[in-house]
């Protein structure tokens, strides 16, 4: 196995069980430090002993890239490759092709483009929405129109140059604002793959005014998902946070009419909606987009977790867009730009 390869995969899948960001790190930092090296320089430093003994190399990393040399796919890695196996989603993470919330280093993630869509390659995905976050959101660096203008001629040059069927969609998680506005120029709006519109702020709002906000912005045009519909945090580091208050029926009713799907967050701390409101959703005709919300590349592999709260609440796979093929996605989210 590329060494290489082996230590960007075990960074991919601690990241993904929530380890330190300095155990992360360590397996990525090694990789950097080989990654201009060719196979024979590496194993002749590694036969002398100068490659344990160069910054940016461990034990536990040095011993990785001894093993991967020797033909060998790691131990270490074999492991967590093993624990991955274990790890919910049942039949219907496997009927997953895309995701249509990940966030990068352009706003509050951690990681460039290329690598959130070499993990979501790794995963076996056919697509991954960029949905970095809007104007309003000053405290995670949220895209003004010129950034996100910049972003999406990157997205495209990207994907100029994938010869694996694999796309990167061009989006954003748009803030709703409190008269219900979307916080992005509409033209703008107009030109992206995947709008998801979000509530990040007031939500302790009466259920009056946040029922009439989540409604204006369901009508809007551009509206494709509805991000994390409660904005609860249910654990982390963050601490727990409530649901917010709405009139359910209406909304789900308005995202019914609209053609608008309902997000299925499947971040351990929001597991957002909760179940009951995933049933009154199903109930009302909703589709339903499974997203990771993932600001990490480890954590786009968290859609097994709304895998396994859809497949728990009964909902079909044909009404989670994320199962539908790239092609049927966009009509759908180009259907009322």
């Amino acid at each position: 196995m590329d060494a290489v390869d082996a230590l960007n995969e075990i960074a991919f899948w601690l990241e993904r069980d929530l380890a330190p960001a300095y155990k992360v790190r360590a397996f990525r930092n090694a990789a950097s430090v080989i990654a201009g090296m060719t196979d024979d320089d590496v194993a002749a430093q590694v036969r002398d002993g100068r490659l344990r003994r160069m910054k940016g190399i461990g034990d536990r990393t040095f011993e990785v890239i001894r093993q991967a040399l020797d033909g060998r796919v790691p131990d270490y890695l074999i492991a967590l490759r093993e624990g991955a196996e274990q790890l919910p989603g049942g039949e219907l993470h496997a009927l997953l092709r895309g995701d249509l919330h990940s966030h990068t280093d352009w706003s509050d993630g951690g990681s460039p483009l290329e690598a959130m869509a070499q993990a979501a390659r790794l995963l076996g995905r056919e697509y991954l929405a960029v949905t970095d976050h809007s104007p309003n959101l000053t405290i995670a660096n949220g895209l003004t129109a010129e950034r996100l203008a910049h972003q999406v001629d990157l997205i495209d040059a990207a994907n100029e140059h994938t010869g694996d069927g694999f796309r990167l969609l061009a989006g954003i998680e748009v803030d709703i604002l409190e008269d219900g506005t979307l916080d992005q120029e509409p033209e703008m709006l107009a030109q992206l793959d995947v709008v998801v519109a979000s509530v990040h702020s007031k939500l302790r709002s009466e259920a009056a005014a946040m029922t009439r906000r989540m409604l204006r912005a369901i009508e809007d045009p551009h509206t494709d998902v509805l991000g994390h519909c409660t904005g609860r945090l249910v654990t982390g580091a963050r601490g727990t946070r409530p649901e917010s208050e709405f009139d359910a029926a209406r909304v789900f009713a308005a995202c019914a009419a609209n053609g608008v799907a309902v997000e299925i967050n499947s971040r351990p701390e929001r597991q957002d909606p909760p179940d009951d409101l995933i049933r009154r959703a199903l109930d009302a005709g909703c589709l339903f987009s499974i997203d990771s919300d993932a600001h990490a590349p480890g954590q786009l592999d968290f859609l097994r977790y709304g895998a396994a709260r859809a497949e728990a609440t009964g909902v079909p796979a044909d009404r989670i867009v994320t199962t539908w093929p790239r092609e049927r996605l966009l009509e759908w989210t180009g259907r009322r730009r």
